[in-house]
Protein backbone atom coordinates (compact mmCIF):
# COMPACT_ATOMS: atom_id res chain seq x y z
CA UNK A 1 0.00 0.00 0.00
CA UNK A 2 0.95 3.72 -0.63
CA UNK A 3 2.28 5.51 2.28
CA UNK A 4 -1.03 7.63 2.72
CA UNK A 5 -3.32 5.45 2.66
CA UNK A 6 -3.39 4.36 6.27
CA UNK A 7 -6.70 3.73 7.82
CA UNK A 8 -8.09 4.33 11.13
CA UNK A 9 -10.54 2.26 12.87
CA UNK A 10 -12.45 3.87 15.91
CA UNK A 11 -14.50 1.34 17.77
CA UNK A 12 -15.18 -1.59 20.50
CA UNK A 13 -12.66 -4.33 22.59
CA UNK A 14 -14.24 -7.17 24.21
CA UNK A 15 -13.35 -10.51 25.25
CA UNK A 16 -16.16 -12.75 24.07
CA UNK A 17 -17.61 -15.73 26.13
CA UNK A 18 -19.21 -18.09 23.46
CA UNK A 19 -21.09 -20.82 24.17
CA UNK A 20 -22.41 -23.55 21.54
CA UNK A 21 -25.93 -24.78 22.24
CA UNK A 22 -28.19 -26.85 20.24
CA UNK A 23 -30.93 -23.75 20.01
CA UNK A 24 -31.31 -20.46 21.79
CA UNK A 25 -33.06 -20.63 24.83
CA UNK A 26 -36.21 -20.03 25.24
CA UNK A 27 -37.21 -17.77 28.79
CA UNK A 28 -37.11 -20.10 31.78
CA UNK A 29 -35.33 -22.64 29.80
CA UNK A 30 -31.84 -24.14 31.02
CA UNK A 31 -29.36 -25.44 28.28
CA UNK A 32 -26.50 -27.91 28.17
CA UNK A 33 -23.93 -26.29 26.15
CA UNK A 34 -21.40 -28.46 23.86
CA UNK A 35 -18.86 -25.85 23.55
CA UNK A 36 -16.93 -23.30 25.34
CA UNK A 37 -14.49 -20.94 24.06
CA UNK A 38 -13.42 -17.50 25.11
CA UNK A 39 -11.29 -15.15 22.96
CA UNK A 40 -10.59 -11.94 21.75
CA UNK A 41 -13.63 -9.88 20.10
CA UNK A 42 -15.74 -6.79 19.75
CA UNK A 43 -16.50 -5.14 16.43
CA UNK A 44 -13.94 -2.36 16.41
CA UNK A 45 -11.50 -4.83 16.88
CA UNK A 46 -12.71 -7.47 15.14
CA UNK A 47 -12.70 -5.18 12.06
CA UNK A 48 -9.22 -3.62 12.51
CA UNK A 49 -7.52 -7.60 12.39
CA UNK A 50 -9.79 -8.37 9.76
CA UNK A 51 -8.03 -5.19 7.99
CA UNK A 52 -4.37 -5.10 9.52
CA UNK A 53 -4.54 -9.27 8.59
CA UNK A 54 -5.05 -8.27 5.03
CA UNK A 55 -2.29 -5.79 4.81
CA UNK A 56 -3.55 -2.71 5.55
CA UNK A 57 -1.57 0.31 7.56
CA UNK A 58 -4.03 0.61 10.36
CA UNK A 59 -3.80 2.16 13.76
CA UNK A 60 -6.90 1.43 16.28
CA UNK A 61 -8.72 3.56 18.75
CA UNK A 62 -9.88 1.80 21.62
CA UNK A 63 -9.79 1.38 25.43
CA UNK A 64 -9.52 -1.38 27.59
CA UNK A 65 -10.03 -1.91 30.73
CA UNK A 66 -6.98 -1.45 33.76
CA UNK A 67 -6.74 -5.72 33.83
CA UNK A 68 -4.73 -8.86 32.54
CA UNK A 69 -7.02 -9.30 30.03
CA UNK A 70 -6.61 -5.84 28.79
CA UNK A 71 -2.83 -6.19 28.30
CA UNK A 72 -2.93 -9.11 26.41
CA UNK A 73 -5.60 -7.63 23.97
CA UNK A 74 -3.11 -4.55 23.16
CA UNK A 75 -0.36 -7.27 22.78
CA UNK A 76 -2.47 -9.51 20.51
CA UNK A 77 -3.52 -6.50 18.24
CA UNK A 78 0.32 -5.04 17.99
CA UNK A 79 1.07 -9.39 16.55
CA UNK A 80 -1.93 -8.00 14.12
CA UNK A 81 -0.05 -5.48 12.13
CA UNK A 82 -2.59 -3.37 14.24
CA UNK A 83 -0.55 0.40 15.75
CA UNK A 84 -1.75 0.49 19.48
CA UNK A 85 -0.37 2.98 19.91
CA UNK A 86 -3.65 4.95 21.30
CA UNK A 87 -5.39 2.23 22.95
CA UNK A 88 -5.95 3.67 26.22
CA UNK A 89 -6.40 1.40 29.73
CA UNK A 90 -9.77 3.26 31.36
CA UNK A 91 -8.73 3.76 35.17
CA UNK A 92 -11.04 1.29 37.23
CA UNK A 93 -12.85 -0.51 34.76
CA UNK A 94 -13.01 -3.71 33.33
CA UNK A 95 -12.36 -4.55 29.35
CA UNK A 96 -15.41 -5.38 27.71
CA UNK A 97 -17.64 -8.41 27.67
CA UNK A 98 -19.75 -10.12 25.39
CA UNK A 99 -21.64 -13.12 25.88
CA UNK A 100 -22.32 -14.79 23.25
CA UNK A 101 -25.31 -17.97 22.04
CA UNK A 102 -23.81 -19.91 18.98
CA UNK A 103 -26.74 -22.37 17.93
CA UNK A 104 -26.46 -25.22 15.61
CA UNK A 105 -26.73 -24.10 12.41
CA UNK A 106 -23.97 -21.02 13.05
CA UNK A 107 -26.41 -17.73 14.05
CA UNK A 108 -26.15 -16.08 17.39
CA UNK A 109 -27.08 -14.37 19.73
CA UNK A 110 -25.07 -11.56 21.82
CA UNK A 111 -25.42 -9.35 25.08
CA UNK A 112 -22.80 -7.09 25.66
CA UNK A 113 -21.11 -5.49 28.97
CA UNK A 114 -19.27 -2.00 27.33
CA UNK A 115 -16.97 -1.98 30.29
CA UNK A 116 -14.13 0.20 29.14
CA UNK A 117 -15.59 0.49 26.34
CA UNK A 118 -17.97 3.57 27.36
CA UNK A 119 -14.43 5.29 28.23
CA UNK A 120 -14.07 6.20 24.45
CA UNK A 121 -15.61 9.42 24.73
CA UNK A 122 -15.61 12.62 22.88
CA UNK A 123 -12.62 14.26 24.61
CA UNK A 124 -10.41 10.65 24.08
CA UNK A 125 -11.07 11.13 19.93
CA UNK A 126 -9.88 15.00 20.50
CA UNK A 127 -7.09 13.95 22.19
CA UNK A 128 -5.74 11.58 19.45
CA UNK A 129 -7.58 13.31 16.63
CA UNK A 130 -4.68 13.88 14.44
CA UNK A 131 -4.42 9.76 13.73
CA UNK A 132 -7.53 10.57 12.22
CA UNK A 133 -6.12 13.70 10.53
CA UNK A 134 -3.39 12.12 9.16
CA UNK A 135 -5.39 9.23 7.52
CA UNK A 136 -7.23 8.47 4.39
CA UNK A 137 -10.06 6.51 5.86
CA UNK A 138 -11.82 6.32 8.89
CA UNK A 139 -13.98 2.85 9.93
CA UNK A 140 -17.09 3.08 12.85
CA UNK A 141 -19.44 1.15 14.42
CA UNK A 142 -21.70 1.70 17.46
CA UNK A 143 -20.66 -0.68 20.36
CA UNK A 144 -19.06 2.82 21.51
CA UNK A 145 -20.66 5.78 22.49
CA UNK A 146 -22.53 7.65 20.04
CA UNK A 147 -21.44 11.33 20.50
CA UNK A 148 -17.20 9.69 20.09
CA UNK A 149 -18.76 8.22 17.04
CA UNK A 150 -20.47 11.61 15.59
CA UNK A 151 -17.34 13.53 17.05
CA UNK A 152 -15.01 11.35 14.73
CA UNK A 153 -17.51 11.76 11.89
CA UNK A 154 -17.05 15.30 12.26
CA UNK A 155 -13.58 15.50 12.56
CA UNK A 156 -13.08 13.15 9.36
CA UNK A 157 -15.51 15.48 7.13
CA UNK A 158 -14.27 18.61 8.14
CA UNK A 159 -10.89 17.11 6.67
CA UNK A 160 -12.04 15.27 3.44
CA UNK A 161 -11.08 11.75 5.07
CA UNK A 162 -13.15 8.72 3.44
CA UNK A 163 -15.51 7.71 6.37
CA UNK A 164 -17.04 4.74 6.24
CA UNK A 165 -20.13 3.51 8.75
CA UNK A 166 -20.90 -0.21 10.12
CA UNK A 167 -24.07 0.73 11.73
CA UNK A 168 -23.96 -1.95 14.14
CA UNK A 169 -25.40 -2.77 16.41
CA UNK A 170 -28.87 -1.42 14.84
CA UNK A 171 -29.93 1.68 16.57
CA UNK A 172 -31.45 4.99 15.16
CA UNK A 173 -29.07 7.21 13.98
CA UNK A 174 -29.22 11.11 13.47
CA UNK A 175 -29.32 12.75 10.28
CA UNK A 176 -26.48 14.72 10.87
CA UNK A 177 -24.70 11.50 11.15
CA UNK A 178 -25.49 10.11 8.26
CA UNK A 179 -24.85 12.58 6.33
CA UNK A 180 -21.28 12.80 7.61
CA UNK A 181 -20.96 9.68 6.09
CA UNK A 182 -19.37 8.61 2.44
CA UNK A 183 -20.33 4.71 2.58
CA UNK A 184 -22.12 2.64 4.51
CA UNK A 185 -22.31 -1.05 5.28
CA UNK A 186 -25.53 -2.56 6.87
CA UNK A 187 -26.87 -5.69 6.67
CA UNK A 188 -30.40 -6.64 6.35
CA UNK A 189 -31.71 -6.07 9.86
CA UNK A 190 -29.55 -2.82 10.11
CA UNK A 191 -30.79 -1.11 6.76
CA UNK A 192 -34.10 -2.14 7.96
CA UNK A 193 -33.81 -0.23 10.59
CA UNK A 194 -32.58 2.86 9.37
CA UNK A 195 -34.88 2.75 6.21
CA UNK A 196 -38.21 0.96 7.80
CA UNK A 197 -37.82 -1.09 4.54
CA UNK A 198 -37.81 -4.92 5.58
CA UNK A 199 -34.84 -6.33 2.82
CA UNK A 200 -36.49 -9.24 1.58
CA UNK A 201 -35.07 -9.35 -2.19
CA UNK A 202 -32.94 -7.33 -4.63
CA UNK A 203 -35.80 -5.12 -5.10
CA UNK A 204 -35.82 -4.27 -0.96
CA UNK A 205 -31.96 -3.71 -1.17
CA UNK A 206 -32.53 -1.54 -3.80
CA UNK A 207 -34.98 0.64 -2.33
CA UNK A 208 -33.52 0.64 1.18
CA UNK A 209 -30.47 1.74 -0.35
CA UNK A 210 -32.37 5.03 -2.33
CA UNK A 211 -33.51 5.65 1.08
CA UNK A 212 -30.06 6.07 2.74
CA UNK A 213 -28.89 7.76 -0.59
CA UNK A 214 -31.43 10.36 0.12
CA UNK A 215 -29.68 10.91 3.42
CA UNK A 216 -26.78 11.98 1.93
CA UNK A 217 -24.46 8.90 1.41
CA UNK A 218 -22.97 8.18 -1.97
CA UNK A 219 -21.71 4.25 -1.22
CA UNK A 220 -24.12 1.97 -0.08
CA UNK A 221 -23.53 -1.81 0.67
CA UNK A 222 -26.26 -4.00 2.31
CA UNK A 223 -24.40 -7.18 2.78
CA UNK A 224 -26.98 -10.36 2.55
CA UNK A 225 -25.28 -13.25 3.86
CA UNK A 226 -25.13 -16.11 1.69
CA UNK A 227 -26.84 -14.17 -1.12
CA UNK A 228 -23.56 -11.97 -1.26
CA UNK A 229 -23.68 -8.33 -1.11
CA UNK A 230 -25.89 -5.38 -2.95
CA UNK A 231 -23.79 -2.45 -4.01
CA UNK A 232 -24.93 0.43 -4.83
CA UNK A 233 -22.34 3.84 -5.60
CA UNK A 234 -25.09 7.13 -6.12
CA UNK A 235 -27.87 5.00 -7.33
CA UNK A 236 -26.70 2.58 -9.07
CA UNK A 237 -27.04 -0.81 -7.89
CA UNK A 238 -26.24 -4.36 -8.43
CA UNK A 239 -26.10 -7.87 -6.72
CA UNK A 240 -22.51 -8.93 -6.49
CA UNK A 241 -22.97 -12.49 -5.27
CA UNK A 242 -21.01 -14.40 -2.30
CA UNK A 243 -19.02 -17.67 -2.40
CA UNK A 244 -20.73 -20.90 -1.09
CA UNK A 245 -18.86 -22.30 2.05
CA UNK A 246 -20.22 -24.35 5.10
CA UNK A 247 -21.25 -22.22 7.68
CA UNK A 248 -19.74 -23.01 11.49
CA UNK A 249 -19.62 -19.72 12.70
CA UNK A 250 -21.11 -16.32 11.78
CA UNK A 251 -19.81 -14.55 14.61
CA UNK A 252 -17.13 -12.01 13.15
CA UNK A 253 -18.36 -12.52 8.91
CA UNK A 254 -19.67 -8.79 8.99
CA UNK A 255 -16.63 -7.27 11.14
CA UNK A 256 -14.25 -9.54 8.41
CA UNK A 257 -15.94 -8.05 5.76
CA UNK A 258 -15.59 -4.40 6.62
CA UNK A 259 -11.99 -4.51 7.71
CA UNK A 260 -10.86 -6.55 4.51
CA UNK A 261 -13.20 -4.30 1.95
CA UNK A 262 -11.61 -1.03 3.17
CA UNK A 263 -8.21 -2.42 3.22
CA UNK A 264 -8.80 -3.33 -0.50
CA UNK A 265 -10.35 -0.51 -1.42
CA UNK A 266 -7.79 2.06 -0.23
CA UNK A 267 -5.54 -0.56 -2.43
CA UNK A 268 -7.42 -0.57 -5.84
CA UNK A 269 -10.43 2.26 -5.46
CA UNK A 270 -12.44 -0.75 -7.06
CA UNK A 271 -15.91 -1.00 -5.74
CA UNK A 272 -16.05 -4.70 -7.59
CA UNK A 273 -12.32 -5.23 -6.33
CA UNK A 274 -12.85 -4.58 -2.66
CA UNK A 275 -16.35 -6.37 -2.29
CA UNK A 276 -15.27 -9.40 -4.10
CA UNK A 277 -11.61 -9.29 -1.87
CA UNK A 278 -13.97 -8.74 1.31
CA UNK A 279 -16.40 -11.26 0.80
CA UNK A 280 -14.14 -13.92 0.07
CA UNK A 281 -12.37 -12.75 3.53
CA UNK A 282 -15.87 -13.19 5.39
CA UNK A 283 -16.58 -16.81 3.63
CA UNK A 284 -13.17 -17.85 5.24
CA UNK A 285 -13.88 -17.19 8.30
CA UNK A 286 -17.57 -18.33 8.73
CA UNK A 287 -16.15 -21.19 7.65
CA UNK A 288 -14.14 -21.36 10.92
CA UNK A 289 -15.02 -20.88 14.66
CA UNK A 290 -14.71 -17.69 16.85
CA UNK A 291 -14.75 -14.15 16.53
CA UNK A 292 -10.44 -13.20 15.63
CA UNK A 293 -9.48 -16.98 15.48
CA UNK A 294 -11.45 -16.96 12.04
CA UNK A 295 -9.92 -13.72 10.60
CA UNK A 296 -7.56 -14.89 7.55
CA UNK A 297 -4.62 -13.51 6.42
CA UNK A 298 -4.05 -11.59 3.08
CA UNK A 299 -2.47 -14.98 1.68
CA UNK A 300 -5.28 -16.93 2.81
CA UNK A 301 -7.41 -14.46 1.05
CA UNK A 302 -5.95 -14.45 -1.81
CA UNK A 303 -5.55 -17.99 -2.53
CA UNK A 304 -9.37 -18.40 -1.54
CA UNK A 305 -9.81 -16.42 -4.65
CA UNK A 306 -7.51 -17.93 -7.05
Amino acid sequence: MQANKKMVVLGSINIDHVLQVPHFPRPGETLSGKQYQMSFGGKGANQAVAAGRSGASIAFMACVGEDEVGHAVREQLAKDNIDISAIEMAKGEATGLAMIYLDDQGENTIGIYPGANASLTKAYVEKHQQLIIDSAALLLQLETPLESVLAAARLAHQHDILTVLNPAPAQPLSDELLSLIDIITPNETEAEALTGISVQTDKDAEQAAHGLHKKGIDIVIITLGSRGVWLSVKGQGQLIAGYEVTVTDTIAAGDTFNGAFLCRYLETADWHQAVDFAQAAAAIAVSRQGAQTSIPWREEIIDFLN
